[in-house]
């Protein structure tokens, strides 16, 4: 389980925080030698409220240090500035309560003085109280061990929260250059191929033209604006899937053998986009060949909220260029799942002399 402060819901982010902050302040009254005589006495002890000062200024600090010292210094590599500005917030945090505490201090009552054998008339002191400091049951709540254990814990708290976010930042990124070079990139060799196959049915006057002209548009326009997305509906990631296999068909046409089924509910759902397209193609690329017996099986299988995906194609030679670019699809796109659905997913591929086989769980 990951914490991130930044999130895209900001009523949830809200929500949580308020809840995290008023949790931390339960600290000082949790942890007071008065709290099992309730909660008036705990109120009534001076040294509460130099507690709770305490804490909140350990609160302060955390967004301080997460939203200022640690950005501005600490990424920048001003290691020395960074680390005096941290320590100078500890002295802060440790003084500034301790003048509370001696300012909140208890009175109490002088012994009678002695009469003056000279001057009766001030029998006597004319100041019966004196200030001599807080006194508290239990001992000084925060001794310098406790102050600096809980310091340090927030302090390694918040830089650790804001190194994990900046990285996972900065893998998303990479995701999104990733999923970018994937729509540069989208097979060109595969768009030439269905060029190629349109202008052949096109010299034939073949009926299909037309749909093949449609199913490419509708590629590249999925291609172009939807999957700057996100995520986007399973159904347009599954007839993407489709229309891509229907124009494989029209290009091979009866030189494989196909099957490709889609069982589920696909309503309601989504999904990354791009990230079942890589098995399918990897699939025609190494599994189709008009001088060889070829076959691919696809299977598509949507129960509740998990997808399975089954792919299945018979290897088939290919020429040295096709080989040296194998797997770098895959590849992409096990570093899309382990980015967008860690622990979400499980993929299993089975390479074996003559067949290739991918097996895809996927928590939506």
């Amino acid at each position: 389980m990951q914490i991130i402060l930044k999130m895209n819901n900001k009523p949830s982010q809200i929500l949580i925080h308020i809840a995290g902050c008023g949790l931390f302040l339960l600290l000082p009254f949790l942890f007071s030698p008065d709290r099992q005589q309730g909660f008036s006495s705990v109120i009534k002890n001076p040294g509460y409220y130099s507690d709770l000062l305490r804490y909140v200024m350990m609160l302060l600090f955390f967004y301080l240090n997460y939203y200022f010292l640690i950005p501005r210094f600490y990424f920048s590599e001003k290691y020395l500035i960074y680390f005096l500005l941290v320590l100078g917030c500890f002295f802060v945090i440790s003084y500034i309560p301790q003048l509370v505490d001696l300012n909140r201090g208890e009175r109490f009552p002088l012994p009678p003085r002695p009469m003056n054998p000279i001057n009766p008339i001030d029998p006597i002191n004319p100041m019966p109280h004196r200030l001599i400091g807080r006194r508290r049951p239990g001992g000084d709540f925060f001794s310098m061990r406790q102050n600096i254990s809980l310091f340090l814990a927030i302090f390694f708290f918040s830089l650790m929260l804001r190194i994990s976010n900046r990285w996972r930042r900065v893998e998303k990124e990479k995701v999104d250059r990733e999923l970018s070079y994937l729509k540069a990139q989208i097979n060109p060799h595969f768009l030439f191929n269905t060029l190629n196959s349109i202008y052949a049915l096109a010299i034939n006057k073949s009926d299909d033209t037309a749909t093949a002209v449609v199913k490419l548009s509708g590629m590249m326009r999925y291609v172009l604006s939807d999957v700057t997305q996100e995520y986007v509906p399973l159904e347009k990631e599954i007839n993407y899937i489709r229309d891509y296999i229907e124009l494989q068909e029209l290009r091979f046409g009866e030189s494989m053998q196909l099957n490709f089924v889609v069982e589920g509910d696909l309503y309601g759902k989504k999904i990354a986009p791009l990230i079942l397209i890589a098995f399918v193609e990897n699939a025609f690329k190494y599994g189709v060949n008009a001088e060889e017996e070829s076959l691919i099986t696809i299977a598509v299988n949507v129960i509740n909220t998990v997808l399975t995906m089954e792919i299945y194609n018979h290897k088939v030679k290919r020429d040295g260029n096709m080989d040296s670019q194998h797997g770098l699809g895959i590849a992409n796109t096990k570093n899309r799942l382990e980015l967008l659905y860690p622990s979400k997913h499980i993929l299993e591929i089975k390479n074996t002399e003559k067949d290739f086989t991918v097996l895809l769980t996927l928590n939506l």
